[in-house]
Formats: C-alpha cells, structure tokens, sequence
C-alpha cells in the first residue's frame, strides 16, 4: 500500500473540504472495494476522506410512500431495519445477501451503488424501485446513474448522502450467487409499483439494465408464466470464467421467474 494522508470527515461539508483540499482525494465508505484495490497497489490516493463518522449519513426513514436510506447505512443495518423489511421485504432480503457477515457489517449502501460493481446487488434495487440517489448536489434519477462498467452520473468529488426508494405494491429479488464471493452472476429484482411493473438485471452484464419486454407481460398478468418465451440477448451479456454469457440469459429467466414467484408469496402474506 502506497502512503496517504487519513482524514476522519464528522460532516459532509467537512467531507467536501478534505476532498477539495487534497492532492488526489477518495472517499471511504465500508472499504471493501477500495481498501483491497490500494492494498495490491491498484490505486494510490494520496487522501482518504473517511465518511464513518457523519451520523447524518446513516439511518433509515419513511415519508409516505418513500423510503429514505442514508448513504452511510451498512448492508446489515439495511437487511434487519424493521422499517425496511415493512416497507419493501425484497429489499431488506436483498441486503442480506450481500457477500457474508463481514462484508455486511462494514459495507454500505452508498459505497456500494458509487462503485457500480457489474455484480453488486444494490444497482438491481434502485433501478427496480424507482430510486433516486441524493448527493451533495443534486439528486440523480436511479434510471440515469449507472451509465457503464464501474462508471455513474457523479462528477468528481461529488458524495452520495442518501437514497430515497419508492414504495413497492408488491416486489422481490432473486439472484444465482457466485459461491464463493456471493456476488450475482445473475440477480433480478422484480417490483410492481403505482405506475407500472419494473424488472431489473444486474450481475450479468457490463452494468445493470431492465427488461421492458418481461415489465410488459408482468403489467399485464403479474405471474411466472407470464414470463414463458420471453428472455435477454446473450450478445450483450458477460462471459467469464464463472459462467457464460448463454448461461447467464437462461439464468436471467429463471431468477426472474423466481423474483416474480417470491414477490407473489410476499403479497399473499401480507395481504395485497
């Protein structure tokens, strides 16, 4: 690891000023995809701007209709709220998918979605749910965020504070888990909501997409078997060493079908 200088931020504006004052600056979340990556000498900030200690980044509340998350938020916190597994169960089963204790422990929300890992589980959720990812700046429609392979919307030192979700009539989440990592090699998030049916693939290509040709079926007959016939171009999908892109569109039905299924049970218990 090459030497840096460790700033311990305790408010965004803080957090802003490291970032601006410093050479070549980064911001630390959970670190477990930064603190790996300077540890093979992959990256060398010369500062990190450490954002555990913001308080006003962390919690999770509800507006109505919107669940607000903030960036700071760990996988774990996000998988046992009470709030979140209320407001969208799939959500909530989601993160706690999210590699093992460890990871969910330290990892966080917004470290995880400005990372934009192809096979993050979270990118899934904001595109599903209708997101919007709140910055410092601006707010992001989570349909415009992630625009490529470890690439989104932020400009340079721009800092997710929160994520605000809308809420689902019914929805769940389905992922084939590479079993070692636990990361998807194909996951699919599937939500109903006020406004129409939203499927969302992450884990099998470059970065996650929806799939308006399965939202349409499913508006219509909110069902597995409405998915029959229907799948993704393999062309535009990820082949590597744990599965094949023709492995990874049959993969995509099937969790799709399985996200559908769940969604289903979810309702039926809760009474929708």
């Amino acid at each position: 690891m090459y030497p840096f200088v460790y700033h311990k931020a305790t408010s965004v504006e803080d957090a802003r000023k490291a970032f601006a004052d410093a050479d070549d600056a980064a911001f630390l979340a959970g670190g477990m995809t930064l603190v790996p990556t300077m540890k093979q000498r992959l990256a060398m900030p010369s500062d990190l701007v450490d954002l555990n200690a913001i308080a006003s980044m962390r919690g999770v509340t509800v507006d109505g209709d919107i669940l607000t998350i903030g960036a700071m938020t760990t996988h774990h916190q996000v998988a046992t709220s009470s709030i979140v597994q209320k407001f969208a169960p799939g959500l909530a089963g989601l993160a706690g998918t999210i590699g093992d204790r460890a990871v969910r422990y330290r990892g966080t929300l917004g470290g995880s979605i400005a990372n934009n890992d192809p096979a993050a589980d979270y990118p899934g959720a904001v595109l599903a749910l209708s997101a919007t990812i709140v910055t410092d700046r601006r707010e992001i429609a989570g349909d415009d965020f992630f625009t490529g392979m470890f690439e989104t919307a932020l400009d340079e030192g721009e800092l997710i504070t929160a994520v605000r979700f809308a809420k689902p009539i019914k929805g769940a989440y389905a992922k084939f888990p590479n079993p070692a990592s636990r990361y998807a090699i194909a996951g699919v998030f599937v939500a109903e909501l006020g406004d129409g049916v939203r499927v969302a693939v992450t884990g099998a290509a470059p970065t996650v997409f929806r799939v308006p040709a399965m939202e349409s079926a499913l508006a219509r007959n909110f069902s597995p078997e409405a998915l029959e016939g229907i799948g993704v171009d393999e062309q535009d999908l990820n082949t590597d060493i744990h599965a094949s892109a023709a492995y990874r569109a049959h993969l995509v039905s099937v969790m799709a079908g399985r996200a559908v299924h769940a969604a289903l049970e979810e309702g039926s218990q809760s009474g929708v």
